[in-house]
């Protein structure tokens, strides 16, 4: 199985078991929390094959009609997977001023806390095991599924500290965090939705981006100068556009090869997909 898809399957299996344990538990014990904690993990079941389809169309070769590639495909998904977060937080939300207005109350019992405590557990695993495998590779998609299983980790800790609340008599106390939590996954699921419509959109990569690739073009032998550097974001990953200067005396063969080498080097930079290298003789033409 390839790496960049072990965090997905993971996701896959891991919230389809605690979202069945969760509901059964809640049906049990007329639990309405762990009965939306249950569906909510199931709902991450959704987004988590949908991330799978976004990476599988994301990682498939240029062709005639994508010349370029497919990667642009990856932050749309991302983008959209954004979006269902604010679903999430709107969710938590709604449910949490709704028993608040009904005054909802429940017997809590051991069961109850030990199934929220474990969920809360093995969420945060799996977030943090995607954010390493997401960060590693720069993959958007399972950065974001990762991110959602913070969000259901998250409300899982709503569930346990209303459950402790009730248990000793204080029964608004998991609405008001269930609010704070909807504003925490909220901010999370806007910070995904910009940063992957600013992909989408082609906008150009922060300032110490350019540093670092103008560094890589004046430590090629051979370079006299550069202008007309120009990047910007096509999905996940950089284009980049720069002219090199070269002395005229130079053959063709040199100038290409000087050419090819600051491709190479630029493209080592870990945002950069691919570069695009213009010659100019330096003093002669711009």
């Amino acid at each position: 199985m390839e790496t960049i898809y072990k965090p997905l399957i993971v996701s896959i299996v891991g919230n389809v078991v605690l979202g069945i344990v969760k509901i059964i538990v809640g049906i049990l014990h007329s639990s309405l929390a762990l009965i939306s904690d249950g569906i909510h993990s199931l709902s991450d079941v959704v987004t988590s094959v949908i991330g799978y389809l976004g990476v599988k169309i994301a990682s498939k070769p240029a062709d005639q009609s994508h010349p370029f590639g497919h990667s642009r495909f990856e932050s749309l998904f991302a983008f959209f997977m954004g979006v269902l977060l604010f679903l999430v937080a709107y969710e938590i939300g709604r449910d949490a001023l709704g028993r608040i207005i009904e005054r909802y109350t429940i017997e809590v019992n051991a069961l109850m806390i030990g199934i929220t405590i474990v969920s809360i557990i093995s969420k945060e695993m799996m977030t943090q095991y995607s954010l390493r495998i997401g960060k590693k590779l720069g993959n958007q998609i399972v950065i974001a599924d990762a991110y959602h299983h913070r969000s259901d980790a998250l409300s899982s800790v709503v569930v346990l500290v209303g459950l402790f609340l009730q248990k000793f008599g204080i029964s608004y106390g998991d609405s008001l965090a269930g609010i704070i939590v909807a504003f925490f996954i909220a901010k999370v699921a806007f910070d995904i939705v910009v940063k992957n419509i600013n992909h989408l959109t082609g906008v150009s990569p922060p300032e110490d981006i350019y540093k670092r690739i103008e560094e890589k073009v004046m430590s090629v032998k051979g370079v006299k100068g550069m202008h007309d550097l120009r990047a910007h974001y096509v999905g996940p990953r950089l284009h980049v556009e720069v002219h090199i200067e070269v002395l005229p005396e130079l053959t063709l063969k040199e100038a290409h090869d000087i050419s090819e080498e600051v491709k190479k080097r630029i493209e080592e930079v870990e945002e950069v997909e691919t570069a695009f290298i213009h010659i100019d003789i330096k003093g002669v033409t711009e």
